[in-house]
């Protein structure tokens, strides 16, 4: 796979290293202090922030997930999931993810580096692992989770004029909410958050 992408040929010198996964919160916890429990108490989980080498452009491998799920059901996510006892790390609990989720074998996916952690109003610490993924993948998604596999443009989620942003009241208090202007679906919220952060990471080092 070609490491090197047209939209952020930097991309790696953006990203924390495999070998040392960022520490923190998460990058948003002091926005969230009043709503989610205490650091120690979030549970660690992990997505695939997969990127797919096309010949019109790298794209994003995104899902919908289903509506019956207990977290974020019927909203648009990266593949993943809490980190269990026989995870190595973070990054190997977001290829299991997505093999589980997705059917794409851990062959076919090259990891490259984290982006920061982030916490969510569920209650979780996600760590997103930034990946190549083979263009040749075929989905086979697990009609218990996802509902929906789909690949949006890197370039068009990298443009901050397709993301905007709006407040919430959520539990008796404003809270700010990110979303992208992306008419065949809704992505907002957590997924909206990481990609944003991939933009800044991005930006911090030109």
């Amino acid at each position: 796979m070609n490491l090197v992408l047209p939209e952020c040929p930097d991309l790696a010198a953006a990203l924390h290293p495999l070998a040392a996964p960022p520490a923190g919160p998460g990058w948003n916890r002091a926005e969230l202090h009043d709503l989610i429990p205490a650091a120690d108490m979030l549970v660690e989980a992990a997505v695939l922030v997969g990127l797919v080498p096309r010949p019109d452009g790298t794209r994003v491998l995104l899902t919908r997930r289903t509506d019956a799920l207990r977290h974020h059901g019927g909203q648009v996510s990266f593949p993943g999931g809490r980190l269990e006892p026989t995870d190595h790390d973070a990054a190997a609990a977001a290829i299991r993810e997505t093999g589980e989720e997705l059917g794409i074998a851990p062959r076919q996916i090259h990891a490259l580096g984290y982006l920061d952690p982030l916490a969510t109003i569920t209650g979780f610490r996600v760590s997103p692992l930034v990946a190549l993924i083979d263009a040749a993948y075929v989905a086979r998604p697990d009609p218990d989770e996802v509902a929906d596999v789909f690949e949006v443009p890197l370039g068009l989620l990298l443009d901050p004029a397709y993301l905007s942003s709006h407040v919430l009241d959520y539990r008796g208090r404003p809270r700010e909410v990110f979303e992208f202007r992306y008419p065949a679906q809704r992505i907002w919220g957590a997924t909206a958050s990481m990609l944003l952060n991939l933009r800044m990471r991005l930006e911090a080092i030109r």
